[in-house]
């Protein structure tokens, strides 16, 4: 019977999230023609064919996109396995910084599986804007931050490309108003910016009806059905809907995530953290 290398769906991974084999290859530090021979290899093993030529680009067949759901859960198993008995056992605290949006969509996930993989670490969250993150990275008041990289001067580690929508309530029709209020987070986000430009460009009038430094202050004005807002798509809550070019809401930047790394003195702890969250989002990434 034939085994799956792990080496090779590790690069199958690769050129799934990264889109292209060029790319994968600088991620996994190989040559474009090294990663085309382990996917073919892969394909040896499977008697498959894992991609099919769409035009210019490369797409997964059926059989590709199974193996790649397979080899996420097989790599994960792997990872988990192999750190909880070899590594030495991890203990201390860190602060973690992070915008509340991301916080509410794909973080929770990352933090649960750090905790039953360092059950000795503890976490303090500190949930604020990207810009105050920055700054309290700079006064060494959080050890590592999780922040939209465009809004921060710091050389980040990209982790993850989210789609970020336009979000109303199911249960009413703001969007429709003339001009269309907005909520929004205050001045200095760049979610607020970017949500000023694309309506200016279109000429879609609006007006900035209600200004919050938390998501939840932005999401009770949105299910009162007071306002539009905008979100990264995979924190968009239940009973909100994205509002689509055809009904005068143009689309949006994909916003860069990045992580600001620890700093060389850090704790072990610190950087396991800032590992896990890197190796988590890309696993787990959508767009």
């Amino acid at each position: 019977m034939e085994t799956l290398d792990l080496a090779y769906l590790r690069t199958l991974l690769a050129v799934v999230d990264e889109g292209s084999f060029s790319r994968a290859a600088k991620q996994v530090h190989r040559t474009q023609s090294a990663v085309s021979m382990q996917i073919k290899r892969l394909e040896d093993s499977v008697g498959k064919n894992l991609f099919e030529r769409v035009g210019r680009r490369s797409e997964l067949t059926r059989e590709g996109t199974a193996l790649t759901d397979y080899a996420r859960r097989i790599l994960r198993l792997h990872d988990e396995a192999l750190m909880a008995i070899s590594r030495p056992e991890v203990v201390g605290a860190v602060r973690l910084g992070v915008p509340d949006d991301y916080m509410s969509g794909f973080l929770p996930e990352a933090l649960s599986e750090f905790a039953e993989s360092f059950p000795q670490v503890e976490v303090e969250l500190r949930c604020e804007t990207s810009g105050r993150i920055s700054r309290a990275h700079e006064a060494r008041e959080i050890d590592i931050g999780l922040v939209t990289i465009a809004a921060v001067p710091q050389q980040c580690r990209l982790v993850r490309r989210e789609p970020v929508v336009w979000a109303t309530s199911r249960r009413h029709y703001v969007h429709a108003r003339n001009p269309v209020p907005l909520a929004v987070f205050e001045p200095g986000c760049i979610f607020r910016k970017w949500a000023r430009d694309v309506l200016d460009e279109e000429g879609r009038a609006y007006r900035i009806a209600y200004s919050s430094e938390s998501l939840a202050g932005l999401v009770t004005a949105v299910e009162a059905g007071l306002a539009v807002t905008l979100l990264p798509r995979s924190s968009m809550p239940p009973g909100f809907r994205e509002l689509m070019p055809d009904e005068g809401y143009p689309q949006l930047p994909v916003v860069d995530i990045g992580l600001i790394p620890p700093r060389a003195d850090a704790g072990a702890a610190v950087h396991a953290l800032a590992d896990h969250i890197s190796d988590h989002v890309r696993r787990d990434r959508t767009s």
